[in-house]
């Protein structure tokens, strides 16, 4: 199966050029979602306020979180959802585009946030925001408070994978893991970027490094035949159930995307990813 070609279609990327051309309109809401892990050091509400696509709004994937839970940015529940969404000025029926750095981190990441809870129009800018930067597009300095919108959040479970859910297809191989890590990570040859975790996957799982899916030279996603090439040669079935796996749930989602323009739209996440899986002691690690 392949994508439709129409924004908002089966096809979860729209292009710079779209995005630049219905900016403004009433039930377009732009999210900015740029995440960076700790060890870079960088603020990337800062740097929201300081450059942003005119009418975008900051979605922080850190403070939209499960708080409760010791792991990282781990998916809050279908309330926190609702008044956060809704916050942020985005209502049920609204279109959302969202985007954010290299690799579409971790615009991927809010695309499938919003999946999960059951919202469908959502789309991820194709380059994000280096891309909208390149061509010399305008933004904003001065972001106005949104307006509080109604925003219906419903949980779709099947998108999201648990330790229970990772435990059990090692036990009855009902699904594929692909593991969205750099070939060292993988293989324990690189050291992990959170201390205290163990090195190396899953066992049994595949690997695929989210950033193989990129064109170097605009950071746009690589043509669909090309991606389906790169899930073929990691040795991915696409006719059958996968989860995506990475450091901590965020990257993992580029493969969701990835996944989803090929038509396998089910394609869940592992929310706790490695920084569960490695830091425990109990489950199996391959090298």
């Amino acid at each position: 199966m392949t994508t439709a070609s129409g924004p908002f279609g089966h096809d979860p990327l729209v292009s710079t050029e779209w995005l630049a051309a219905h900016l403004g309109e009433p039930d377009l809401k732009v999210v900015d979602a740029t995440f960076y892990l700790p060890h870079l050091e960088r603020d990337a509400r800062a740097e929201f306020e300081q450059a942003h696509v005119p009418g975008a709004v900051f979605f922080d994937i850190e403070a939209i979180a499960d708080h409760g839970d010791p792991l990282p940015h781990m998916l809050p529940d279908v309330k926190a959802v609702a008044a956060a969404v809704g916050a942020l000025g985005i209502g049920t029926g609204d279109r959302v585009v969202a985007y954010g750095g290299r690799g579409l981190i971790a615009s991927a990441r809010v695309w499938w946030t919003f999946r999960v809870f059951g919202h469908d129009r959502v789309a991820v800018l194709d380059g994000g925001s280096a891309k909208w930067k390149k061509e010399g597009r305008p933004d904003s300095t001065a972001p106005p408070p949104p307006a509080p919108r109604r925003f219906a959040a419903t949980l779709h479970p099947e998108l999201v994978a648990d330790l229970d859910r990772m435990r059990a297809i090692l036990e009855q191989r009902d699904a594929q893991i692909i593991d969205a890590r750099s070939r060292g990570r993988f293989a324990a040859t690189e050291p992990e970027i959170r201390p205290g975790l163990r090195g190396g996957h899953i066992p049994g799982s595949l690997n695929l490094p989210y950033a193989d899916l990129f064109s170097a030279a605009d950071d746009a996603m690589r043509p669909e035949a090309e991606v389906r090439g790169a899930f073929r040669e990691a040795r991915l079935d696409l006719a059958h159930p996968v989860v995506a796996t990475c450091g901590s749930g965020v990257s993992a989602a580029v493969l969701a995307l990835a996944m989803y323009r090929l038509g396998r739209r089910d394609a869940a996440v592992y929310d706790g990813s490695w920084t569960e899986w490695g830091g425990r002691s109990d489950t199996p690690v391959a090298p």
